[in-house]
Formats: C-alpha cells, sequence, structure tokens
C-alpha cells in the first residue's frame, strides 16, 4: 500500500526540484525526506528516483507515479470535505492568505462576515505574493487565498491547486491621459519577480517603449504617495485607487486585474472554504461601488 504522506514528498520533489527545497517546504531535516523516498521506492516495488551526486531526478516511474498522486491526494481533500459537511457547521482554524491590497481593503469586512455567520470559526490570515500561493496551500500552511492575475502575465498554473473567479476590476495609470502620453517619464512599479511589475512592464512594451524604472514599491498606497508628490508614473487597481491622494488624476485603462479564491484541489466544497467564499462576496459588496 502506497503511503499517501510519501505521495506528497514525490510530488513536491516534482514541483521544487531538490530534496533540499521539499525538507525546506514540509520542515523536515533532508534525511527524513531521503529515507521516506527510498520507503515509498520499496512501496512501489520500481525504482523511482535517479541519483547522481547531489542531484536527484524523477525516472519514467516516479513521473507517472506523480500522475497518480496528483488524483489520489485530491481524492483524500474531497474526503476531507465530505466529512467536514457531516460533522455539522465550520468551525475550527481558517488559514486564509491574501495579497496586501485584498488584506487591507476586503478582509476586515469579509472577516466581520464570517464571525457573523460561523462564529465557531476562527480565521488566521497572512499576507502572501500570489506567486507564492500555490506552494503554500499543497503544504497545508493555507487553506484558501485571495490571489489575482493581470492582462499580459499568463495565470499561475498548478495542477493540484483549482480557484474560483471573485471580480474583475479596471487599472488606472496616474496623471496621464495614455500610456503613451507617460513614455518619457520615470514609472513605479512593484518589484521585479511579482505579478504586478510584469504587467506594467509588458503594458508600457504593448504600447511601444519600454518604461524608465525608477523606484520599486509594493504597497499601492506607497505607489500613489510617490505619484502625488511628482516622482513618476504608474498603474494601480481600481482596489488599490478608491481613495487617491490630493493632486493625483487617474485613467482608466483597457486593462483589468481578476481577483480570485484558491485552494487545493478536491477542497472546495469544504464548509470553511464555502463560508469564506461567501464572506468575501459579502465584502465586495460592502466595500466597492
Amino acid at each position: 500500500m502506497l503511503d499517501p504522506r510519501k505521495l506528497h514528498l514525490l510530488r513536491e520533489l516534482a514541483r521544487r526540484g531538490t530534496i533540499a527545497a521539499v525538507a525546506e517546504a514540509v520542515m523536515f531535516t533532508p534525511s527524513a525526506v531521503s529515507q521516506q523516498l527510498s520507503a515509498l521506492e520499496r512501496e512501489a516495488g520500481v525504482p523511482l528516483l535517479e541519483r547522481t551526486g547531489r542531484t536527484v531526478t524523477l525516472t519514467p516511474a516516479g513521473h507517472l507515479l506523480v500522475e497518480h498522486a496528483q488524483a489520489v491526494l485530491e481524492q483524500l481533500e474531497r474526503a476531507s470535505a465530505a466529512l467536514a459537511a457531516v460533522r455539522g457547521g465550520p468551525s475550527g482554524p481558517l488559514r486564509i492568505g491574501a495579497f496586501p491590497t485584498a488584506a487591507r481593503v476586503l478582509l476586515p469586512s469579509a472577516l466581520a462576515a464570517l464571525s457573523r455567520a460561523h462564529p465557531a470559526l476562527e480565521p488566521m490570515v497572512s499576507e502572501i505574493d500570489p506567486a507564492d500561493v500555490s506552494a503554500a496551500l499543497r503544504a497545508g500552511e493555507l487553506d484558501i487565498a485571495l490571489v489575482h492575475e493581470y492582462d499580459f502575465v499568463p495565470p499561475v498554473t498548478d495542477p493540484s491547486m483549482e480557484t474560483e473567479p471573485l471580480f474583475s476590476e479596471p487599472m488606472y495609470l496616474t496623471d496621464r491621459p495614455s500610456l503613451g502620453a507617460a513614455r518619457d517619464d520615470p514609472w513605479i512599479t512593484n518589484k521585479p519577480g511579482t505579478l504586478c511589475h510584469t504587467m506594467a512592464i509588458r503594458a508600457c512594451q504593448a504600447a511601444g517603449f519600454e518604461p524608465r524604472v525608477r523606484h520599486h514599491v509594493d504597497d499601492f498606497d506607497t505607489v500613489l504617495a510617490f505619484a502625488a508628490a511628482g516622482h513618476g508614473v504608474a498603474l494601480v487597481p481600481r482596489l488599490a485607487a478608491l481613495s487617491p491622494p490630493p493632486g493625483v488624476t487617474l485613467t482608466e485603462l483597457p486593462l483589468s486585474r481578476r481577483t480570485l479564491a484558491a485552494f487545493r484541489r478536491g477542497y472546495g466544497d469544504h464548509p470553511a472554504v464555502r463560508a469564506a467564499v461567501a464572506a468575501f462576496h459579502t465584502a465586495l459588496t460592502e466595500t466597492t461601488p
């Protein structure tokens, strides 16, 4: 019988590439991860890993087992969700991840809605970049998360994660009537490696120029403060621009950011997840015009 916990480690190895990275993600020692994977090979009866020095790669049988592991782990999530529904209403800890804008604008109202509807739930919020959400969900560090995707940026895909759309919002340009009019301005963008930064760069490229980035700032309130002080132009989503500072003009562009709820595949029918999604929708009606 194959152990699901060991299958989880094999799937993480396929995602992360090294035993050290898997060990860090699951808070094991590398030696413990190696021992568990060796035990899984014995259970499977075929070599799953090929070791060359310090490098470990999956064999064809290893890749095949990862595909089946995803289906097995998804069914276990469905079973967990079904059992939770039988036990009654949502209760206990609910670990929620959110990007900063959503945490500031939506979550206060969402948490209040959760408290009213399900007082036995114990929501715990962590700010997280959407690019890190799938790994946190797989590791069991989060139960549900708010993520976003932008025009010009391919969405993050992970077969172990599924999403449910919540809302779409337009993007605004500060202090200029069009992207083309901002080609010679200094720019304020989020830090490289974030979806927001990639979107800004590609939107400018689509308009025919390479932006001259002067400042890298992740917090949109700070971005708008910089723009108000004349330190550059920026692209900001509507959720971050509900109350712009004096002196900032905003031009709506034909670009959008979409926010989604993300959770482990198979876990979407868990009562706590459904309660959180309902609370997100309630918060949207209370906080956005």
